[in-house]
């Protein structure tokens, strides 16, 4: 009983750990925000496009504009190495708020548009995608390794949370409030969380000592910066290897269980926006249920053999949703499914972060989130393949492909990823 006690506490206190540190702890309420306020946009927007336009094709489109930025999320990781990841992520999160509050102008006024809306969505698509560079890097920089896990379990809960609350507040505060004043609440939520950030310390480490966020031996030219990072990616084979991984999720998982649930939602159950909320909020609850799993387990796992073992079991539940044909069906699968994501992508996320070098580190991350420009290509061509084979048969396709290249990874670097004694599956 004792010994069960003790591990019982020393599992609370993981999970608690990152929380002793200072700006985690104004770091974490200030990502719920931003989360929340890009979570109600995501529902409320892909709604009103897929409403408005009543094309799947249109649809799609929009849908990857909000990706545009992740080209150029390595630009915005060498400017957080040379600026100071804080000082970089308050101003991307006051263009969110400045952008919110453009479109709810718009809305207020009755003269919103699919145009306005495509428009603001493609602003804020060059922006959006690095908020996770920046937040990962700050946490990278201010945790100690052994609270790393934890913390970036913890991280993820927080984006999970957001897409349950956010979706089921989206979609009420629009039926209640209408579009306007639903975008009210979401600046006023960009606002918060850039107070939030502005609290945290832009030299504080996670030791106690002081140190610059910017790089001291910062080179002359950003570009050589870029390709000094892309160079130490590309020679480092775990890492490749979780870039590769990285970049295959989001071209054919994310678009299915997050994007393309809309089309779901509206053309296969036949629900309305308050049924798609459901969905989403059934996919974040899973994945909330793993990165508490997570955050409880620390640093007692080995991340690379993890990422792929839970890769293969999430595609292989999204080949199981694809064959659905009742919501309540979906909305279970899609809970197993949100389990299956958290336990391979929170491992992917710290294996990157604790075997980059500090120097690199905002660079590495923005190249890890130009893996997530998979997401528009898998949309893109995701949309006419609907249109002419239907859904499940398409995303049946894709996770049977990825499921494969996902075994071929794990092949290719399986010395680097998958032996117990390789650097990526240290403890």
């Amino acid at each position: 009983m004792t010994a069960a006690r003790t591990a019982a506490k020393t599992a609370g206190s993981t999970m608690l750990a990152p929380f002793r540190i200072r700006n985690y702890r104004f770091q974490w309420p200030a990502d719920l925000a931003t989360s929340w306020g890009f979570e109600m946009e995501t529902l409320i927007l892909n709604w009103y496009m897929l409403v408005e336009t009543g094309s799947v094709l249109m649809f799609t489109v929009f849908a990857s504009l909000q990706y545009m930025g992740n080209l150029i999320s390595p630009i915005f990781g060498v400017m957080g190495d040379r600026i100071g990841h804080r000082n970089l992520l308050c101003i991307m999160r006051s263009i969110y708020a400045t952008l919110a509050a453009t479109l709810m102008s718009f809305a207020l006024m009755g003269a919103l548009t699919p145009v306005h809306v495509f428009i603001i969505g493609a602003l804020m698509g060059v922006v959006r995608p690095s908020d996770l560079v920046m937040r990962y890097s700050l946490i990278g920089g201010s945790m100690p390794p052994a609270y790393l896990m934890s913390a970036m379990s913890v991280a993820r809960a927080t984006g999970d949370s957001a897409r349950i609350m956010g979706a089921l507040a989206g979609a009420s505060a629009v039926a209640l409030l209408g579009m306007g004043k639903a975008y009210a609440i979401i600046a006023i939520l960009y606002l918060i969380s850039l107070s939030l950030t502005l609290c945290v310390s832009s030299d504080a480490s996670s030791t106690g000592t002081q140190k610059s966020n910017v790089n001291p031996a910062v080179s002359a030219s950003p570009w050589r910066d870029l390709r000094d990072g892309a160079a130490y990616v590309w020679n480092t084979p775990h890492l490749l290897a979780a870039m590769c991984l990285a970049f295959l999720v989001n071209f054919s998982a994310f678009p299915l269980v997050n994007n393309l649930l809309a089309y779901v939602a509206k053309e296969i159950y036949l629900t309305d926006q308050k049924g798609l909320s459901y969905l989403v909020a059934g996919s974040a609850i899973g994945a909330l249920i793993g990165s508490i799993t997570m955050s409880r387990l620390g640093g007692s796992v080995r991340p690379a053999r993890m990422m792929i073992i839970f890769g293969v079991l999430w595609y292989s539940m999204l080949m199981i949703f694809a064959q659905l044909q009742d919501p309540a069906s979906g909305f279970v699968v899609l809970v197993i499914s949100g389990v299956m994501q958290s336990l391979c992508v929170i491992p992917m996320s710290t294996l990157i972060l604790r075997h980059s070098d500090e120097r690199y580190r905002g660079r590495v991350m923005g190249i890890r989130m130009l893996a997530i420009y998979g997401v528009p290509p898998g949309l893109l061509i995701a949309g006419p393949l609907i249109s002419h084979f239907g859904y499940a048969t398409t995303a049946t396709l894709y996770a049977a492909f990825s499921l494969a290249i996902t075994i071929l990874i794990a092949v290719r670097w399986r010395a680097h990823i998958w032996s117990l004694q390789a650097v990526a599956n240290q403890r």
